[in-house]
């Protein structure tokens, strides 16, 4: 064992485990979620690591010698990142400063290994001193969930762009299929099914253009304002500004008044209503698919998955329609928890952004996960059933649509009351009354 102090006292650590005594604290009193933060956040913050190790190096803080052991640390934990090392949970007091300790923590160790030092050896590299040099929680966390959100953003546009395609797809095919429309449950006037998956694709459409175009708004960071928004050195900041866009590979920018960027999370909130603009459409049209797929229905059969019943023989269920949609409630829970936590921040500082860099980017993950599912295994398989459709458009009354600008939207009424639903004797009356009026 290996013994850690700090103004708080001292604390015994396993002499193999990479993380610190800030981070042992972290684990002492945050055991809320269960969860540890994403490892697109860990990797991100690792990244930003590397290049403050490069960035304080050029700019004269710090040596050679040691930002090479950090920046190769860097780069062999974001390698194969293990969540043992990184055990804060998701849910953390103090606007992400334990995650950032241990980030601190477990590369400074890692750097010290790999200068044949031992673990804790902080007289050589410190985490604080030299890992964390020039920065703060307040601007390294921020910028992180930004970059990570980013990436996923884009997996998450290319996948709406695929579940788009698939809807357009099956408008084509089903171009030429009569059914009945239908306004609130109730039978309306005729459209094609290729219709219906065509409006389906639009608003899938709309989805992948906000959500394309969101990236713009997590573009400026606020790096080198360390605590409050209060620049660092110039020297250390643009350079760090050219690293973090190189190892990106984004067009990350720094913000013009990187204050605005330290206490104001309404960017989160911004990106966050966009998502739910997609859950919102994802739930629509799933049910609208597992209820054209109903027995009472039946106009469209979607694939079948898996057994539906363990006491039911051979019931089906239309499950991915359903996990697509509970994936979306989630992501439109995920936006209240946002919401209100960008609310509450106090002063220079939002003290609740692990809250929403957990939430933003759980969104990102199962929206990114329920669309690629819906598309592929859900839009793609499913098929038409022409019967139905003709079937229940003929049962229905939008045969007598087509007379209302003939003989009058009451004349219609009166003679769909008159014929007692049978179309036959319907077009017959409409005839007569169509001459009648005519002449």
């Amino acid at each position: 064992m290996r013994t850690e102090s700090d103004f708080l006292g001292s604390i015994q650590l396993d002499d193999d485990a990479l993380y610190g005594i800030n981070t042992a604290r972290a684990i002492d009193n945050f055991g809320i979620s269960k969860r540890t933060v994403h490892k697109e956040l860990i990797y991100e913050l690792l990244m930003l690591k590397k290049a403050a190790a490069i960035a304080n190096c050029d700019s004269g803080f710090l040596s050679s010698d040691i930002s090479d052991y950090i920046v190769s640390a860097c780069d062999m934990l974001a390698d194969d990142i293990d969540v043992a090392m990184f055990p804060t949970d998701s849910l953390q007091g103090g606007a992400g400063t334990s995650l950032n300790m241990n980030v601190n923590e477990v590369v400074c160790n890692k750097a010290l290994l790999l200068a044949g030092r031992k673990i804790g050896d902080y007289s050589y590299i410190d985490p604080i001193d030299h890992v964390n040099l020039n920065q703060s929680t307040n601007d390294i966390f921020p910028t992180a969930v930004r970059i990570a959100s980013i990436k996923i953003i884009r997996k998450l546009s290319d996948a709406c762009a695929e579940l788009q395609n698939a809807l357009q797809e099956k408008e084509h095919e089903f171009a030429e299929i009569r059914k009945i429309g239908r306004t609130e449950l109730m039978n309306a006037t005729e459209i094609t099914l290729g219709e219906q998956f065509g409006a389906y694709s639009q608003c899938i459409s709309r989805d992948r253009w906000r959500i394309y175009k969101a990236e713009e708004r997590l573009r400026f960071v606020n790096i080198g304002g360390v605590a409050v928004g209060k620049q660092a050195d110039n020297r250390y900041v643009f350079r760090m500004t050219e690293l973090v866009r190189k190892f990106s590979g984004l067009g990350i920018a720094r913000a013009e008044y990187p204050m605005d960027i330290t206490q104001n999370c309404d960017v989160f909130v911004e990106v966050s209503g966009l998502l739910k603009a997609l859950a919102v459409d994802i739930i629509k049209i799933a049910n609208d698919l597992r209820l054209m797929n109903a027995e009472f229905l039946g106009e469209i059969r979607l694939a079948p998955m898996q057994k539906g019943s363990s006491a039911m023989p051979a019931k089906v269920n239309p499950v991915i329609a359903e996990a697509a949609v509970q994936a979306s409630i989630k992501a439109i829970s995920n936006d209240t928890a946002i919401t209100y936590a960008a609310s509450i921040g106090n002063f220079e500082l939002n003290a609740f952004l692990p809250l929403i860099a957990d939430s933003l980017i759980d969104s990102l993950k199962i929206l990114y996960e329920a669309v690629s599912l819906f598309t592929s295994k859900c839009v793609k398989t499913l098929s038409s059933n022409v019967e139905a459709c003709r079937y229940h458009l003929d049962k229905s009354r939008a045969y007598a649509m087509k007379y209302v600008t003939d003989i009058g939207y009451e004349a219609v009424e009166k003679l769909i009351s008159e014929s007692g639903g049978d179309k036959d004797k319907f077009i017959l009356l409409a005839e007569q009354e169509k001459e009648r009026q005519s002449g």
